[in-house]
């Protein structure tokens, strides 16, 4: 398995990080991208990458941290994007649901990440809620202006923004919430169920959105429990969980050019 997102960088793993990767191995976990949400936590990241070979980064600055940036927080980001542990960009976006920055300052860095990514050839990590009418429109001229590949992350949108996102070439990756089986998430579920195989990705987002059975048990997710969503997405679109972890593993390799472990 390849767990496409995780914060390992964050303050829920300080106590136990080298184990917290210990245990994802053990479980069949073979590599983790570690994103970042800022400048710090995306060098944190890269250090990170540096240290464990399961491990490699993404770094960027997320919408709900822009309006916090320093003024070099930007250039230091893309000097990172040369890093050879670096595999994406991000993560980045847009979000209205919480009101921590401007939405005119979330698209400057949007856009910045983009047009970044495609003078890198880099894939972006994309974070969007509740934004999918912005987000769109600045996908679409990006993809006008030169080739654009990346993954929409913890996807939680419908039908009509997944289709828009696999015709733009995009990946869709899911996370816990596929697991949850209430009836808030059974759109969500029909959703995973139609996106191809060959853009299908799953995630964590460590240590966030624990799944089922461990939710209410375990307060923080992380890697190991990355078998919880393979299962789950494998019986939602009624193949072998054998099955789905190779072909997530094979677009992972892919998107972001890791190596085999």
């Amino acid at each position: 398995m390849i767990d496409t997102h995780a914060h390992l960088d964050q303050p829920e793993f300080d106590a136990d990080r080298h184990m917290v990767v210990v245990r994802a191995t053990r479980e069949g976990v073979s590599a983790m991208l570690c994103v970042g949400t800022t400048a710090q936590s995306s060098a944190a990241a890269l250090r990170l990458a540096t240290e464990y070979a399961e491990i490699f980064a993404a770094v960027g600055i997320q919408p709900n941290y822009v309006a916090e940036v320093a003024e070099d927080d930007w250039t230091r980001v893309a000097a990172m994007a040369d890093h050879r542990q670096v595999v994406a960009l991000g993560e980045t976006g847009l979000d209205r649901y919480w009101d921590f920055a401007p939405l005119a300052l979330q698209q400057d860095y949007l856009d910045r990440h983009l047009r970044l990514a495609q003078q890198r050839d880099l894939p972006v990590v994309l974070h969007c809620r509740e934004a999918e009418a912005d987000l769109l429109p600045m996908l679409r001229e990006a993809v006008a202006r030169a080739p654009l590949k990346g993954v929409v992350h913890s996807f939680s949108g419908g039908a009509e923004f997944a289709t828009d996102c696999l015709e733009l070439g995009l990946h869709v990756s899911f996370s816990g919430m596929i697991t949850y089986s209430n009836k808030k998430f059974r759109p969500l579920r029909d959703v995973a169920r139609a996106i191809p195989d060959d853009r299908l990705l799953i995630e964590t987002d460590s240590p966030y959105l624990v799944p089922q059975p461990l939710r209410g048990r375990q307060k923080r997710n992380e890697p190991s429990y990355l078998r919880h969503t393979a299962d789950a997405l494998a019986e939602l679109r009624e193949v072998s969980s054998a099955e789905l972890i190779a072909l997530t593993a094979a677009n992972a390799r892919r998107l972001f050019g890791i190596r085999s472990m």
